[in-house]
């Protein structure tokens, strides 16, 4: 899942992007209006997070000019203003939700899974193949019934492999969807992750999910045993 957020305060932002990257989202930073909308504007984000007071654009002028140009991806806003005035703007704007700082993380974390929730709409909440099951919203992993404990970017790795099942998936989307980052071929950075990946989900179970085709990329997609 990737996320913009529009925050001047350093801290604050440096804070969010940290805690979600952790929670394994993919999460671009800006720090004035001007660049938010324009990151808003070409990017394909899944949540934006927008504080109200910002240098050069506002908050709620970067969403009236989302909602008039047709885009309906859901906005989170922060702001210390803790005015009903102010609320019901941004609400009345077309904001999906609304948090006073200070706030503690996990009731961010919280508002950001349910506004995402409540955008996905039909999509599944968990994502399987043959015996191994993603939970989307507790962030857990099974196989065969058993609880596996993945990192952040593993879980990020294992989800986009499995809403892509059954497709090549070369290096270069890996590396952009999972890490954010242009495919380097001198790194191996994404070969170490697959392995890591195997190991846990794929090494003490069959069938095989994890497939590499050389030369092009990695597949999940259940394998019967030999």
């Amino acid at each position: 899942m990737k996320m913009l957020i529009v925050e001047d305060e350093v801290k604050t932002g440096d804070y969010l992007r940290q805690g979600l990257t952790e929670a394994g989202f993919v999460v671009d930073l800006a720090r004035d209006g001007l660049d938010g909308l324009h990151l808003a504007l070409a990017g394909d984000y899944d949540l934006i997070v927008l504080d109200v007071m910002l240098p050069s654009l506002d908050g709620w002028g970067i969403l009236q000019t989302l909602r008039r140009g047709g885009r309906e991806t859901p906005v989170l806003f922060l702001t210390a203003r803790d005015q009903v005035e102010d609320r019901v703007r941004g609400l009345e704007l077309g904001a999906d939700d609304y948090l006073i700082k200070p706030f503690a993380f996990s009731e961010f974390l919280a508002r950001v899974r349910t506004l995402l929730r409540r955008g996905r709409g039909h999509e599944p909440e968990i994502l399987r193949s043959a015996n191994l099951e993603l939970d989307l919203l507790r962030r857990r992993v099974t196989r065969c019934g058993q609880r596996i404990d993945l990192t952040a970017k593993e879980f990020a790795l294992l989800e986009l492999l499995l809403r892509r099942k059954g497709e090549v998936l070369p290096r270069s989307l890996i590396a952009s969807q999972v890490w954010d980052m242009n495919f380097d071929s001198d790194t191996n950075v994404i070969e170490v992750a697959v392995r890591r990946l195997r190991v846990k989900v794929d090494d003490p179970f069959e069938p095989k999910l994890i497939r590499t085709v050389r030369g092009m990329g990695y597949v999940l997609e259940a394998m019967e045993p030999s």
